[in-house]
């Protein structure tokens, strides 16, 4: 009964919906302008980086504005979810009045704005609810990002889910997803609140501390093999083991392992440390990465036993780290924003490089999304870049934990 008198539960529905308009969108959105609109894949990657590329001037900006945020902020905030919601409908639900490419790089540029805006307050406010508790940000992360995974785990399943069910499932979704996202911003109306009354923190302050800058560093490396899977997923589910129809429920099984996993690893985190529980998953999620090399054709049962277990590492990414930075900026930086629009930058930063680089290695290879006997070599190298490239990445970010010492 806390938790709810806390207001706990609105922290999980707002994250709900801010996980549903972010890895998702980079798991389909290619993948559906690519079959519907024949976009090149390497167009759409490289518009991908572009945008991500102003998004290294956008999101710290939008970190400052959010630090100074004073009257009109929960009607600011509340307008932005309104913006987020309608970029939705517009990317999935309303037929490009322009060239697609351009209809593509302006709604997807709404919505991620709008995302950047909205992550960067949500998560800048729950460092003041969490307040100086030695176990409130794990605490507070629990119940955000179980959120934030239940919220993938349905936006990833519903598009495909709704196939043969509906006249247009990726419309279907546009919508439900702009009602659900009015209704999360609803609940969350009240939590808008003044934060920390001082000084607005710099940005060059923040990255010279230095277990601010590891995090940083680390959060980049350790990303980078989801965006790399989430990228590939449908490709690789759908050319490599030739399991069409099973998109959805592989999807739900991955997103689901990490939601039902997030709160055993915070509890985990409260007793062990957060480092030794962080290793251990991500050791877990080499293992996972290294054995669908192994797979090819058919291999259903054994890939979903996969998703499962690297789902559950996921679970521990994305609930450790984001509490781990959240700490340390109560300490530096108690305001959050300049913070937290330099975390979102990098993890929005890792699925641009993904897409940058995997689509179009992909389409040289002689990739043709939902083509019938694509040759051998782009077979192979789609194999590569799902299984060993995320392997080896993740090694790295194994590296950089075991020499960052961030008890500091």
């Amino acid at each position: 009964m806390k938790a709810l008198s806390e207001r706990l539960p609105a922290y999980t529905g707002f994250a709900a919906v801010l996980s549903g308009a972010g890895l998702p969108i980079y798991i389909y959105a290619p993948k559906y302008y690519a079959d519907t609109y024949g976009v090149s894949l390497t167009a759409l990657g490289g518009l991908l980086f572009a945008l991500r590329l102003f998004d290294v001037v956008q999101d710290p900006f939008l970190g400052w504005i959010s630090e100074r945020l004073t009257k009109g902020k929960r009607l600011i905030i509340t307008l932005t979810a309104v913006v987020l919601a309608l970029s939705m409908i517009g990317l999935f639900a309303i037929a490009p009045p322009i060239s697609p490419i351009w209809w593509f790089g302006l709604t997807v540029t709404g919505l991620f704005s709008a995302f950047s805006f909205l992550t960067i307050n949500f998560y800048a406010q729950g460092v003041s609810k969490a307040g100086d508790s030695p176990t409130g940000h794990v605490r507070l992360a629990a119940w955000r990002e179980s959120g934030a995974l239940m919220g993938v785990c349905i936006a990833a399943v519903i598009p495909t889910a709704l196939i043969g069910v509906v006249a247009d499932p990726y419309a279907t979704f546009a919508y439900g997803f702009a009602a659900t996202a009015m209704v999360a911003a609803l609940f969350m109306w009240p939590e808008w609140k003044d934060r920390v009354q001082q000084e607005p923190s710099q940005l060059g302050e923040i990255v010279a501390d230095a277990t601010a800058r590891k995090l940083l560093i680390l959060a980049l490396v350790n990303a980078t093999p989801l965006a790399v899977s989430s990228t590939l997923f449908l490709f690789y589910v759908e050319s490599r083991l030739g399991a069409v129809g099973w998109e959805g429920p592989l999807l739900l099984l991955f997103f689901l392992a990490a939601a039902v996993s997030s709160p055993v690893w915070s509890a985990l985190a409260r007793r062990f440390g957060e480092k030794p529980v962080l290793l251990v998953a991500m050791v877990l999620a080499v293992a996972s990465f290294a054995y669908t090399l192994t797979l090819s054709t058919g291999d259903v049962i054994p890939f979903a036993i996969v998703c499962v277990l690297s789902g559950a590492t996921i679970g521990a990414d994305l609930t450790l780290l984001p509490a781990m930075f959240a700490k340390r900026m109560s300490v530096i930086s108690p305001n959050g924003g300049q913070g937290f629009g330099l975390w979102n930058l990098v993890n929005k930063f890792t699925l641009a490089f993904a897409a940058v680089l995997l689509l179009p290695l992909l389409e040289r290879a002689g990739f043709e999304a939902g083509a019938n006997d694509l040759p051998e070599g782009a077979l192979y190298m789609l194999t590569v870049l799902y299984a060993l490239v995320p392997s080896l990445l993740k090694l790295v970010a194994i590296g950089l934990l075991v020499a960052t010492k961030l008890e500091e």
